[in-house]
C-alpha cells in the first residue's frame, strides 16, 4: 500500500549517466563534462539517501 504522506510520483531518483570518454574535448574546460557528472552524482546520492528515508519498506536497493 502506498504511503499517503508522499505523492505517488515520489519515485526513486534516477542515477545520472556517466559521460562517454569522447564527450570530453580534453581542452581543460571549466566545468568539464566529468566535473558536472561528479556533481550530479553527488546530488543524486544525497537524493537517494533522502528517498530511502522516506521509503524504508521499499526493499533492496540496486547497486
Amino acid at each position: 500500500m502506498p504511503d499517503s504522506r508522499f505523492p505517488e510520483n515520489d519515485t526513486r531518483p534516477a542515477e545520472p549517466v556517466e559521460p562517454d570518454l569522447n564527450e570530453c574535448c580534453g581542452n581543460g574546460c571549466t566545468p568539464c563534462v566529468f566535473d558536472t557528472y561528479a556533481e550530479d552524482k553527488r546530488r543524486w546520492q544525497e537524493a537517494v539517501r533522502a528517498w530511502d528515508l522516506r521509503h524504508p519498506d521499499a526493499g533492496p536497493k540496486p547497486d
